[in-house]
């Protein structure tokens, strides 16, 4: 019978705090609701940690070795650049190799983070969070509150308006073009790179009404990696996981299936033929 244990891996920067847990327990959820026969697991890395802590600013030599096998890559919110670079490893991995990918605020930011060094060729890009003196501030604060340095006023938080774009995955996925999220963030995509980062390939699938601010992007020569400024968590409800969720889990599916038949038919061709496909 084939394997029917589908895999996410949760990666997490400064410990497994309550955005990673949260957004893992949104993921079984909208799992739980779906008829797929199949179940889920979850692993939460905390590189964040395990990055500084143990080699300083080495990344551990099997990080890469650790994705393998599976299905689906989220970054969580969060705060603080501990364990940004191992992030920005496991994004560019689910990136190259197709992996589905969906990046929740702080996981936005470094998908595009990610982009601009490895794609851009931006090498020092950074979020004026993690690196002040960054002569690529891809991300940076927001433009009102630059200079307010309480933390309680530097933050967007609430609902606020998104206009999506026709024909992008995030369409695909809302089913309408106007939307209404919730936020609570202080930093954002500076939109003096948007020229360069959307000319190398990434789409800006959501903005807000006037403009100003980017609340989505995405790949369209992936078959599923989007980011969104939002918390889509904070709308999901018990029986109403969110859409976002939702589709990521079947994009997860949907990969995890392509993988495991092309084992079985790699392992199948190998018992009939194993000095042909031994030479390939």
């Amino acid at each position: 019978m084939a394997e029917r244990n589908y895999k996410i891996a949760v990666i997490g920067g400064d410990g497994i705090g309550p955005e990673v847990v949260q957004a893992g327990q949104e993921v079984l959820t909208a799992l739980a609701l779906e008829d797929g026969g199949f179940a889920l697991s979850f692993t939460a890395y905390d590189w964040g940690s395990y990055y500084y802590r143990q080699h300083g600013l080495m990344m551990p030599a099997d990080a890469l070795s650790q994705l393998e096998g599976y299905d689906g890559i989220l970054v969580p919110g969060g705060f603080g650049k501990r364990g940004i670079e191992g992030m920005l490893i496991a994004i560019r991995y689910a990136r190259e190799k197709k992996v589905p990918y969906f990046g929740i605020c702080l996981g936005m930011q470094t998908a595009c983070i990610e982009f601009a060094r490895n794609v851009v060729g931006l090498a020092e890009a950074n979020s004026s969070e993690f690196d002040p003196a960054t002569p690529h501030r891809v991300i940076y604060k927001l433009r009102e509150l630059r200079g307010v340095e309480e933390l309680g006023g530097t933050m967007r938080l609430g609902a606020w308006p998104c206009k999506i774009e026709p024909n992008t995955l995030a369409h695909k996925i809302y089913g309408v073009l106007e939307i209404s999220e919730r936020h609570r963030h202080r930093y954002e995509f500076n939109r003096e790179y948007e020229e360069p980062m959307t000319a190398a390939g990434l789409r800006i699938s959501g903005s807000t009404p006037d403009g100003t601010y980017v609340e989505m992007v995405e790949l369209p020569d992936h078959p599923h990696f989007i980011g969104c400024q939002f918390h889509p968590e904070f709308k999901s409800k018990p029986l109403e996981p969110h859409p976002l969720f939702s589709a990521f889990i079947a994009a997860a599916y949907e990969h995890g299936s392509k993988r495991r038949t092309g084992k079985e038919t790699a392992a199948i061709e190998m018992f009939h033929r194993p000095e042909k496909v031994a030479r390939r």
